[in-house]
């Protein structure tokens, strides 16, 4: 296909969420730049499969470098990589901090501003976060500081970077799930997981991927933070 064919960068793409948003976007016809740290070859010539560490800058920098050579162009960026570790406050040891801290947030901003920079020089383009409704949603029965601490920094930023941008074309929205089935949940875990939402049940990759590809589409939403929770963050 020529230029005017679509490009995403997705992270955190080997399994799960990120697997699923992939999906989504090559059904929408988008050339997709997938990264995880053990992510394979694709058999896809329109999926572009990049191995590394999104903690290091240095992956950002070869992301970019080889979605430019590859395709020619960045138009959305969905930020997905992410660790969720869930205990008590004071368990939480030096290392849990350090590698949650190093995904969550260093990832996001290694790879968020060299594809900015991009975005501003092509006048257009789409930044997506994958958040946790526990930010909004505190709850006792899932422990998880480190999660509200990381997630809660990217949907403020998320919010400063859509002013930032806003006059330059590029829009920036969050996407904030509930408890989503992805292989991070064991399924004897399922029935304790769907009555934490009030709705009763546990979300569907789909029901993510859904919201994302809304974002895409809607092109007077920006500084959106999107809650896909079954009502977790109305209440109970």
């Amino acid at each position: 296909m020529g230029a005017e064919q679509k490009v995403v960068i997705v992270t955190g793409a080997s399994q799960g969420l990120g697997e699923a948003i992939v999906r989504g976007y090559r059904d929408r016809n988008y050339r997709v730049v997938a990264n995880s740290r053990s992510i394979k070859p694709s058999t896809d010539s329109d999926v572009f499969a990049i191995a590394g560490d999104i903690s290091d800058p240095a992956t950002a920098e070869r992301i970019v470098a080889q979605t430019l050579d590859r395709f020619g162009r960045i138009d959305t960026l969905v930020n997905n990589a992410g660790i969720f570790v869930a205990k008590p406050f004071t368990d939480y040891t030096d290392e849990d901090y350090a590698k949650v801290l190093a995904t969550n947030l260093n990832g996001f901003f290694y790879i968020t501003r060299r594809v900015a920079k991009e975005m501003v020089k092509q006048g257009s383009g789409h930044i997506v976060q994958i958040t946790t409704s526990l930010v909004d949603h505190a709850n006792s029965n899932v422990p998880s500081v480190l999660a509200s601490l990381t997630k809660g920094g990217l949907n403020a930023a998320t919010k400063s970077l859509a002013i930032e941008y806003a006059a330059k074309g590029i829009r920036v929205n969050a996407v904030s799930p509930g408890v989503i089935k992805t292989p991070m949940h064991a399924p004897a875990t399922h029935d304790f997981l769907a009555k934490l939402h009030p709705v009763g049940r546990m979300g569907e990759a789909k029901d993510i991927v859904d919201a994302v590809l809304f974002l895409e589409n809607a092109g007077f939403v920006t500084g959106e933070i999107l809650h896909v929770d079954g009502g977790q963050s109305a209440g109970h």
